[in-house]
């Protein structure tokens, strides 16, 4: 059986550029992805400086992660973003790369997006920590 995933924005609530305040599953099983970091297979980091060079080594490196659990972006129910970054156009910029990437539905659902100091890997810039419900 496959969780049922409802997706709410309620009316007194504002307006979101694309994910829901809440996210409810009614059944199933649930992966706690690691935060996904922009390292190759071989743990080099890549695209040192580069944004949007990490930011699609990490979406690539979550639709791998979700695949081995038999899930996809559309079942993720929970997303942290982190950005180093304390200016608000980066952070802009890495919600809209990451949305319009093959990870993007994944967004649509409670999401939240941090700016930070320092991340875990020498020259790191994003990471992104996910949470799906599992289909059946």
């Amino acid at each position: 059986m496959s969780a049922e995933i409802t997706r709410i924005n309620p009316a007194r609530l504002h307006a979101t550029p694309g994910y829901h305040h809440i996210t409810v599953v009614e059944a199933g099983r649930t992966a706690f992805l690691a935060g996904q970091c922009p390292l190759d297979p071989s743990g080099t980091l890549m695209g040192p400086g580069d944004l949007d060079a990490q930011i699609d080594q990490v979406a690539a490196n979550a639709v791998t992660a979700l695949s081995e659990v038999g899930a996809r972006p559309e079942h993720v129910v929970r997303s942290v973003i982190y950005v180093v970054s304390s200016e608000q156009g980066p952070l802009g910029a890495a919600w809209q790369r990451l949305t319009d990437s093959v990870l993007g539905p994944a967004f649509t659902t409670a999401s939240t997006l941090l700016g930070v100091a320092q991340l875990g890997f020498d020259g790191q810039l994003v990471e992104v920590d996910l949470t799906a419900a599992l289909p059946g």
